[in-house]
């Protein structure tokens, strides 16, 4: 059973994106519809993993192995909506044998409105496809930021 992880906090983030809701992600009464809080994971993601250093997509194939999302998770707290300015908090949670984990909260000023977490896994680029580590400069640049 999944549980429920604690609501986050600004404090549980040192690194945010701002972005600005925009239209399209809103339903007719302006509020964000729940699958765009994915998209915001992600753009977030891209973000941080920029500001760590990596080339995207370069290093993402790096050592003969490429990462891709396993697993996406969020907790709704109270919606965002259709103009304002939202910030995504981004933290390099855990580092498995063949794993990342990434801790994601979204803001409005210092109100939760959504928490939530992403798991990427590292596979070879050969066939037949096999679990592998992170490359060790890939996981370096995550931790320094």
């Amino acid at each position: 059973m999944l549980t429920k992880p604690e609501r986050p906090s600004r404090r549980d983030f040192s690194w945010f994106h701002t972005l600005r809701v925009r239209w399209a992600e809103a339903d007719p009464q302006g509020i964000v519809f729940n699958g765009n809080y994915f998209l915001y994971f992600d753009v977030a993601l891209t973000e941080f993993w920029r500001a760590a250093g990596i080339r995207i997509p370069q290093d993402l194939t790096m050592e003969g192995s490429e990462s891709f999302a396993v697993s996406a998770h969020a907790d709704y707290y109270a919606p965002a909506v259709f103009d304002e300015l939202i910030e995504i908090g981004v933290r390099l949670e855990r580092v498995g044998n063949s794993s990342a984990t990434f801790r994601m909260g979204i803001f409005r000023g210092d109100e939760a409105l959504t928490g939530g977490r992403m798991i990427y896994a590292w596979a070879t680029t050969s066939l037949p496809r096999t679990p592998c580590p992170p490359p060790a400069v890939i996981v370096e640049k995550l931790r320094a930021i």
